[in-house]
């Protein structure tokens, strides 16, 4: 094998390792955004980690950040709580570096 395609294995490996970790950074973060919706909403236990599941499932059935803001801002306006899709945004962006640094501790 050439250096050459040791090294293109050597990116290949990379890139696939980094795609993985963004996927599980993605979905620890709409987790930890939904665990901290549901206590806003007064919902707990089991309850709780199933609507944080649905928060995880809504990035990837319609697809984007877009629609986890949307709905988490619908679900808390729902339950009487003012609520603004740049306050979400912003709770997103601080959940993305906290389940960075849980997923790079492991």
């Amino acid at each position: 094998m050439t250096t050459f395609d040791e090294r293109e294995k050597e990116f290949e490996a990379r890139f696939k390792h980094d795609q993985e970790f963004r996927f599980k950074v993605t979905a620890r973060r709409n987790h930890l955004l939904g665990l901290w919706a549901a206590e806003r909403m007064g919902i707990t236990g089991d309850a709780a980690e199933a609507y944080a599941k649905t928060v995880v499932a809504a990035e990837f059935d319609r697809g984007g950040d877009d629609h986890v803001i949307a709905k988490v801002a619908a679900d808390l306006a729902g339950k009487g709580h003012a609520v603004t899709a740049d306050q979400v945004r912003f709770e997103l962006a601080h959940f993305a570096a906290r389940a960075r640094q849980q997923l790079m501790a492991e």
